[in-house]
């Protein structure tokens, strides 16, 4: 019997996060648009946005690189949260406070087992 992929799953899960708000932040309506002139970023932060987080996607992907990718959305999550934070949105820091945690805990348990150390015969 094997067990259910729940670490591939919830990655899997993290990077459609990122691939849709890649797609949200690099094709922005101009309420999304109106929302990062009003904290303060230049012209078209928001597809330079899009792109870290579609980079993020892909990496939680690839099983290899899924620390590096997890680590890059948790920071863009937390970027995102401080910009609301900042600015006095704090209702709005509460989901990308939820994502940066997920990423984090993705980041975690894709971590490699460690072996113990120490003599092991035959091993």
């Amino acid at each position: 019997m094997t067990s259910f992929p729940w670490r591939a799953i919830l990655a899997c899960l993290l990077a459609g996060f990122f691939l849709l708000g890649g797609a949200l932040n690099t094709f922005a309506s101009p309420e999304i648009v109106a929302d990062y002139d009003r904290w303060g970023y230049p012209s078209g932060f928001n597809r330079l946005t899009g792109l870290v987080e579609w980079a993020a996607a892909l990496l939680i992907l690839l099983p290899r690189t899924r620390i590096l990718g997890s680590l890059l959305g948790a920071a863009v999550m937390a970027a995102a949260a401080l910009t609301v934070l900042l600015h006095g949105e704090y209702g709005h820091a509460v989901p990308p406070l939820i994502v940066m945690s997920v990423s984090l805990l993705t980041a975690a348990l894709a971590r490699p087992a460690r072996r113990p150390k120490g003599f092991h015969p035959g091993g």
